[in-house]
């Protein structure tokens, strides 16, 4: 269990307290930065995890957007594509409880050993240069995961759905953590703390949230500097002048200055280029890594099958196939869809509070809980979401998956009931309605399509 010097938070442990458990600490020169000591003072605009004080709101305006859509006769939702993009979007949730440690630990460990500047305490510098810092640097991060094929690989799953709403905003790729971290280390050299890069950081990410909409047209002269959502789904569609443009978080010069900026004159095509034809949450996270190793494997010459994970995602080495192109404009694909019967329906929807719950749980409290607590509720969660995409595409493995995951659900109650860690009363509660939810399972394989 993290203590951080008896620093308390309502929150669980602060990302501080988690950089500060990691080995990049020890042997740190300085004792003048925020990072070390760690005080009271200097912890707390760290305590709140805004992104998961943002999920309640996230789901209010997704049931907004719903609404206004259906005035204004747009069908922008699709169940089984948006239960897939919010599970891609708890799974990444989950991994990054484990990430974090990481990535902060690595700017943490930088900033207290390298910086070039330490700002007094209190300086609005460190904000404007985190400011503009994170916004350009996810610029180039961004462009990068569209030009380089690895990075492509691990950003993909963010741009697979075929709808455009505020699901997919929340629909997030598990490692983009990790691949955006090199872009974000020069900030630390520039002096900015920590808790300065993570809250700013946190806020372009909800920025970026309500420009996921088809509900919002033009909006005049701010689009000049804002990203809005009609820039956004330029950059969300797959028609060829859409291709590899618009790449803002906040600011849209970037793009302007950068040549890479594209105005919305046609209805976007969202989706991939090859689509992904699948409601699983996770595999959704390796597809386009598996399609580069088959392309590795048929390259003749091993310097191209080195080259091939840099190059450009489309690049096709020599002595190799070259993919058909589809025209997108003269012959629009049909959707990936399947049929949700109502019974599969109702139960996703009854489970996905559940493990929402679950995961807000999991974020605010993993630094309480522990890591092998953490990584057993992350599992439940993620497995949450391949039952249903599963459920959704009729799979036979489907139901004694859900059924697996409920058995160890309750037993998990069991134990923590025998400890002493929860009342006897609240396991029972879970015992019987997991078997409930079994039941209710079992009875969804009379509704499997014939041909799964």
């Amino acid at each position: 269990m993290f203590t951080g010097h008896g620093v308390g938070t309502r929150f669980g442990p602060t990302w501080f307290q988690l950089a500060y458990t990691a080995r990049w600490y020890r042997g740190a020169k300085t004792s003048d930065r925020d990072i070390l000591p760690l005080q009271a003072d200097r912890i707390q605009p760290m305590t709140a995890n805004y992104i998961a004080l943002a999920i309640p709101a996230f789901f209010v305006l997704i049931l907004v957007e719903w609404i206004v859509a259906r005035r204004m006769d747009l069908a922008v939702y699709r169940l089984n594509d948006a239960v897939t993009d919010l599970a891609c979007g708890m799974g990444q949730q989950a991994v990054a409880i484990f990430g974090k440690l990481v990535i902060l630990g690595a700017y943490a460990s930088l900033y207290a050993n390298a910086t070039l500047v330490v700002f007094e305490a209190g300086s609005w510098w460190p904000w404007v240069i985190a400011f503009f810092g994170v916004d350009l640097m996810y610029y180039w991060w961004h462009r990068a995961s569209h030009e380089v094929a690895f990075l492509w690989a691990i950003h993909a799953v963010h741009h697979q759905s075929e709808d455009y709403n505020l699901a997919v905003a929340l629909r997030q790729a598990w490692f983009s953590g990790l691949s955006s971290l090199p872009f974000y280390l020069p900030l630390a050299l520039l002096g900015v703390p920590l808790h300065v890069f993570a809250t700013v950081a946190a806020f372009s990410t909800l920025y970026q949230f309500w420009i996921h909409t088809e509900t919002i047209g033009r909006l005049g002269p701010i689009e000049w500097v804002l990203n809005t959502a009609s820039h956004h789904r330029v950059h969300h569609g797959r028609n060829p002048r859409y291709l590899d443009r618009n790449y803002a978080a906040t600011l849209i010069i970037w793009d302007r200055l950068f040549g890479s900026f594209q105005i919305e004159d046609e209805r976007p095509l969202y989706g991939v280029i090859k689509p992904y034809r699948s409601w699983n949450p996770v595999w959704a996270n390796f597809d386009v890594w598996l399609e580069l190793w088959k392309k590795a494997r048929r390259t003749p010459r091993w310097l191209d099958r080195l080259r091939l994970w840099f190059a450009s995602p489309g690049w096709t080495p020599p002595g190799v196939a070259a993919p058909a192109v589809h025209n997108v404009e003269s012959e629009p694909r049909i959707r990936y869809r399947t049929e949700t019967p109502l019974p599969v329906g109702l139960y996703v929807l009854t489970q996905f509070p559940i493990a929402t719950l679950a995961l807000v749980v999991l974020m605010v409290h993993s630094g309480t809980i522990g890591p092998a607590w953490s990584l057993i509720v992350a599992v439940l969660i993620v497995m949450a979401g391949v039952v249903w995409g599963g459920l959704f595409e009729a799979k036979r493995w489907a139901v004694p998956l859900e059924i697996a995951r409920l058995a160890v659900v309750a037993a998990i109650a069991a134990y923590l009931a025998s400890t002493g860690s929860i009342p006897w009363q609240i396991a029972a509660a879970v015992g019987i309605a997991g078997a409930g939810f079994a039941v209710a399972a079992l009875r969804l394989n009379a509704v499997r399509r014939p041909d799964s």
